[in-house]
């Protein structure tokens, strides 16, 4: 459908253009990510380790696109593969298929459990795995439409791999979403953490957009956003 509700375009244009109000909202964005704020959310019960700002963005591009099928590489506690399970029951149709190299005991047995675990089938193994990536695209094959959902190694080369494995999977009009493209603009390296700066999501997506004319960023969400883990990191399909 890719229908949404209307929009002020120059207000938002306006706003995205206010070095101020960007320069805050980045401002934001490294304090709360230092505070952990991502933590402090749940979605009907379940630990969701996102930003709302974020949920509301992929609740928009669910509710327009009507996918019947979500792919998402990252599970945590289940909170984002619960929250695309609800989207999925108010649509009246389709599965998430939730892919996790390691799904805890606890977590699985939290989200088997849900009221939406109907919707719900759990992968475990590597995303880039080929047996896992050869179910992911059995399912494809017989979907309407594909959302693909990147939030697990947060490595350029991980991310890279996941890209040109499951953009194929998405028809035009439909979206990728690429989470925490934000690791390229945070001071880096963590000491936790392969990731950085130059080796994060978001050199990932500058590498595949170079490449692959097939998608290009959605501007209609980046520029109103403005607090997001994703700046530039929702990709929507625009050829065939």
């Amino acid at each position: 459908m890719n229908e949404r509700s209307p929009l002020d375009v120059s207000a938002i244009a306006a706003m995205s253009a206010d070095a101020a109000m960007t320069a805050s909202a980045a401002d934001f964005m490294r304090k709360s990510i230092a505070h952990r704020y991502s933590y402090n959310f749940s979605w009907l019960g379940v630990p969701v380790i996102q930003y709302p700002q974020d949920l509301m963005a992929l609740q928009e591009l669910i509710w327009a696109d009507r996918p019947d099928l979500i792919i998402e590489t990252g599970v945590a506690h289940g909170g984002s593969a619960v929250f695309f399970a609800s989207m999925l029951e108010l649509l009246g149709a389709g599965t998430v298929l939730a892919i996790d190299i390691e799904i805890r005991r606890h977590n699985r047995a939290a989200i088997e459990a849900h009221p939406l675990a109907k919707r719900i089938v759990l992968v475990e193994g590597s995303s880039t795995e080929a047996t896992v990536v050869a179910a992911a695209a059995a399912r494809a094959r017989s979907a309407h439409s594909v959302m693909v959902v990147l939030d697990s190694n947060h490595t350029h080369e991980h991310v890279a791999r996941e890209l040109d494995l499951y953009s194929p999977f998405v028809k035009r009009g439909g979206h990728i979403a690429v989470l925490d493209t934000i690791v390229e603009h945070l001071p880096g390296p963590h000491a936790d953490r392969p990731w950085g700066p130059g080796n994060s999501p978001g050199s990932a997506v500058d590498a595949f957009l170079a490449k692959n004319d097939r998608f290009a960023v959605d501007t209609a969400l980046s520029d109103k956003l403005l607090i997001t883990v994703a700046p530039g990191g929702y990709l929507r399909c625009v050829k065939d």
